[in-house]
């Protein structure tokens, strides 16, 4: 059994192949090869929350378990199992292989669903996942301009900074979230908001957005007035929106449900963009099942 650490999965998940790993991920999700199960969360008095997500791809099965306390941080694993005779193969260090895999789903959705012709994005968030999914798209597809705006003027400042020396396209802090979204082609919210980060107004036609800040019933990132523009909503799995999807539980009635599409189903070419009007939405909440070929895919590269 191998414990791989956060720098061995760090050094063996570059975002590009992890990008190739959702799709097929969707792909076996789609053939019924791939089983995912929906997190759950045990909610202690004291603060303290732990959650645990499983899946199998197909070759391997495992779980993630992560704790977390609002301050004291979080704390994630990852159990990868054989699935022919259930042996543990290894125990992975899981901080920085969910960063990356959400930020690759994120960029298959856009690769698949954006126009072709886009080439502005803006960013809502300057944290570790805001990183993850620049990366993620600039990984996707080519940008010549990026704006991003946060709270803070520091932070959004730094991260303009570092993200224009480490991906080699301007990076540009926006004064102002209407100023980051306005005229983007692509819009990203990476945030922990528990109310909307914009106006629906601001964002153009044809714009593609990746929300993938909330997680939690009770929070979203994008009003609901967006959400009802929008042409095409994708979800990464029905099961799991319908529990924890707030972006969307927030702005939907019973019957919105059937206005949503799974992202198996545009991977597989079942679904898409329909002109390059269409505002898309992907909602990201993130599944077991890319968690686990993930660490498939580390622990066969650190096997050899």
């Amino acid at each position: 059994m191998r414990y791989l650490t956060e720098a061995e999965v760090r050094e063996l998940l570059p975002m590009r192949e992890c990008i190739g790993l959702m799709g097929t991920a969707f792909e076996r999700l789609a053939r019924g090869e791939a089983i995912n199960q929906p997190r759950r969360r045990l909610m202690l008095p004291a603060g303290s929350a732990l959650h645990y997500m499983a899946a199998s791809d197909g070759r391997y099965f495992g779980i993630k378990v992560y704790s977390t306390h609002p301050r004291h941080g979080a704390h994630f694993r990852l159990l990868l199992y054989r699935v022919e005779d259930a042996e543990l193969l290894a125990i992975l260090e899981a901080n920085y292989l969910g960063q990356i895999r959400t930020g690759a789903v994120s960029g298959l959705a856009t690769r698949l669903l954006a126009r072709a012709d886009s080439k502005t994005a803006a960013i809502i968030g300057s944290g570790f996942q805001a990183r993850s999914q620049l990366e993620a798209l600039l990984a996707a597809m080519p940008m010549e301009t990026v704006r991003v705006w946060s709270r803070s003027e520091e932070k959004r400042a730094a991260f303009a900074r570092e993200c224009t020396a480490q991906f080699g396209v301007p990076v540009e802090a926006a004064p102002s979230a209407e100023q980051a979204i306005r005229g983007a082609d692509v819009l990203i919210t990476a945030t922990n908001a528990k109310e909307p980060v914009l106006d629906a107004a601001w964002v153009q036609e044809g714009t593609h957005i990746n929300a993938m800040g909330s997680n939690q019933a009770g929070r979203r990132e994008i009003p609901a007035e967006l959400v009802a523009r929008a042409g095409l909503i994708v979800v990464d799995g029905l099961e799991q929106s319908r529990m924890e999807s707030g972006d969307l539980l927030l702005a939907f009635a019973e019957e919105d449900w059937q206005r949503t599409v799974e992202l198996k189903d545009v991977v597989t070419g079942r679904a898409g963009r329909s002109g390059a009007s269409e505002i898309t939405l992907f909602k990201s909440n993130g599944l077991a099942v890319e968690d686990v070929i993930a660490a498939g895919f580390v622990y066969e590269r650190a096997t050899g």
